[in-house]
């Protein structure tokens, strides 16, 4: 009888991690390209329902991945080495659970094979979202939606 392998998140640390294993985290909610905002008293970090202008509101899929960086310049890179700072990522969010050393929950692709698990499970806000240029970033705080934990 063979040995159960453990799934790579569960084996590897995220550094040990190849390209196409780290890019297989991101669970598809979209939910790290909605605008924050952060509470200059206690540091929190608040998320709105408004997404960034490259964001897909249905799918909850970059429109130009590979050239996010060139139209948004302050879009966030995640990598391992920033695996401390994930707190401002959602608590469903694979890149964190594994860097938390969790596993990753039922709804997500790698676990269900289904790449739609997360919209039917409500993680994602597709179809709930506005886009920024929609909406004066004066009003953001208007549609927070929740805290980062």
């Amino acid at each position: 009888m063979a040995a159960k392998v453990e799934p790579f998140w569960k084996r590897k640390t995220l550094a040990e991690l190849d390209q196409d294993e780290w890019e297989s985290l991101c669970d598809g909610c979209g939910l790290c390209c909605l605008q924050k905002l952060e509470d200059e008293d206690d540091g929190s970090v608040y998320y709105t329902r408004i997404a960034c202008k490259l964001l897909d509101l249905n799918t909850c899929r970059c429109t130009d991945y590979a050239n996010r960086r060139k139209f948004v310049p302050d879009c966030i890179q995640l990598s391992p080495g920033q695996a401390s700072e994930f707190r401002w990522l959602p608590p469903t969010c694979g890149y964190r659970l594994v860097a938390e050393g969790q596993d990753l929950p039922p709804w997500h692709p790698l676990i269900c094979g289904d790449p739609e698990a997360v919209h039917k499970a409500g993680i994602s806000q597709s179809g709930n979202m506005l886009s920024e240029t929609k909406v004066a970033e004066d009003d953001w705080e208007d549609y927070m939606i929740f805290r980062a934990g």
